[in-house]
């Protein structure tokens, strides 16, 4: 599956390669739930809704193809330094998997270096391999946490996630301004207080 955008003087094209087979039978599937719920699946605006949100799908689970520590491994590097590398307010969007509804918010990700340091960009892209895939926000967290502790074997890592769930805002309890934060550390940032409240303190952010 692949998405690329190429511009040119007179605006851009859009290339987008998708698995046929599976966006085939997602097309099927999305065109039975809206017989189901009762649509016109022949009106005009419908007519190409299940082809869309098949495509819509394969790219909101893009995860699954990815592998988190080896885009860690793709920018490894040996350097002498052991202070706090702080990657936040990473934009995040994933689906829960109860529901299979949008929540989206900030990963904040922190960790003192051992012997390597990784590409910044890589600890974003490790967010986004984990977020787009079906998920709970607290397994999420984990997964970042531990993928950057056993990929870079650093003498600890931190990570908050800050998030708004659609699950609670567009349907059951309706609450429109809560928002669920999750954390996760290990090494330094569990065992040193002084530490943990040093990475809080610079991603603004108190744990209630």
């Amino acid at each position: 599956m692949e998405f690329t955008l190429n511009g040119d003087k007179g605006g851009y094209s859009k290339i987008e390669s998708f698995d046929d087979a599976t966006t085939e039978e997602l097309s099927r599937n999305y065109y039975n739930v809206l017989k189901l719920i009762g649509e016109d699946t022949e009106r005009e605006g419908l007519q190409k809704t299940p082809l869309r949100v098949a495509k819509a799908m394969q790219f909101l689970t893009q995860g699954y193809g990815m592998d988190p520590e080896e885009i860690i491994k793709s920018a490894m590097f040996k350097e002498d330094y052991r202070q706090m590398v702080v990657v936040k307010d990473i934009e995040m969007y994933s689906m829960c998997e109860h529901h299979m509804l949008p929540f989206f918010g900030k990963a904040h990700v922190a960790y003192i270096p051992r012997h390597h340091i990784t590409g910044l960009s890589k600890i974003a892209r490790v967010v986004e391999a984990y977020a787009r895939r079906l998920q709970v926000q607290e397994r999420l967290t984990t997964q970042i946490k531990d993928c950057i502790q056993n990929t870079l074997n650093p003498l600890g890592v931190a990570v908050v996630i800050e998030a708004q769930h659609m699950c609670m805002q567009m349907r059951g309890v309706q609450k429109q301004h809560s928002v669920t934060t999750t954390s996760d550390f290990t090494g330094a940032f569990m065992k040193n207080k002084a530490t943990r409240e040093e990475f809080m303190r610079i991603i603004g952010t108190n744990l209630h």
